[in-house]
C-alpha cells in the first residue's frame, strides 16, 4: 500500500485535476470507487494505475500522479469502463484527458503511444476511416520502427486489411468535424 500525505497536495493540482475533469464533462465527486470499471478494463493488467485509481487520485488533487502514469496511455479507449460505471462515470474520457493534459505539459510517459494517437485521429480526419496499411506506415514513421509491421503485410493483404485502394467516406468533412468537435470538448 502507498502513502499518500494529502498535505502536499497544492491548490493549482486540484486545479489541473479540475481542469481534466471539465475537458471530460464528469464530476468526479459521482465515482463512489465500485471498481466496476477496472474490472472490466481489458488492459488493467498492464496499467501502473488502473481507472479506479486514476479517478481517486484526481479526487484527492495527485494530478501529477496522473499525469505521469502510463495507465491513461495504456487505455485503449474502448468504453467498457464508462458503459459499466453505476454514476455514468466517462471514465475513457477522464483518461482521453489526462493524454491531453500531459501532451499540453510536454510529458509523454509513453511517447509511441502518443505517435500511435495522432496517427490514428490523423488517419480518421484524412479518410474518414482508419487505412490500416497508412495508419501503420504513419505510425512506423513517426516511432522509428520502419519495419516492424513487414512480416505482418503477406497477411494483411490476404485479409483485406490492406490494399491498392485506399477506403474512405462519402462525407469526410463532416467525420473531420466530429473529430474536431470531440478533440476540442471540454477546451473552450
Amino acid at each position: 500500500m502507498q502513502i499518500v500525505n494529502l498535505s502536499e497536495v497544492s491548490s493549482a493540482d486540484t486545479v489541473a485535476a479540475e481542469a481534466i475533469a471539465k475537458e471530460a464533462h464528469v464530476n468526479l465527486d459521482d465515482c463512489y470507487q465500485c471498481g466496476k470499471c477496472t474490472a472490466g478494463c481489458q488492459m488493467a493488467h498492464a496499467m501502473d494505475l488502473v481507472p479506479r485509481q486514476v479517478i481517486r487520485m484526481l479526487q484527492l488533487g495527485l494530478t501529477d500522479k496522473v499525469i505521469n502514469a502510463k495507465g491513461p496511455w495504456v487505455c485503449l479507449n474502448c468504453m467498457v469502463c464508462s458503459a459499466r460505471c453505476p454514476q455514468g462515470v466517462d471514465i475513457a474520457g477522464i483518461m482521453m484527458a489526462t493524454r491531453h493534459a500531459a501532451k499540453r505539459m510536454k510529458l509523454r510517459p509513453e511517447p509511441n503511444d502518443d505517435k500511435f494517437d495522432d496517427a490514428f485521429v490523423s488517419n480518421i480526419r484524412s479518410f474518414g476511416k482508419s487505412n490500416e496499411a497508412i495508419l501503420a506506415a504513419k505510425y512506423n514513421l513517426a516511432s522509428g520502427h520502419l519495419f516492424q509491421d513487414v512480416n505482418n503485410v503477406p497477411k494483411m493483404l490476404s485479409m483485406g486489411m490492406i490494399g491498392p485502394k485506399i477506403h474512405s467516406v462519402k462525407d469526410k468533412q463532416a467525420v473531420r468535424d466530429l473529430v474536431d468537435r470531440v478533440l476540442n470538448k471540454g477546451r473552450s
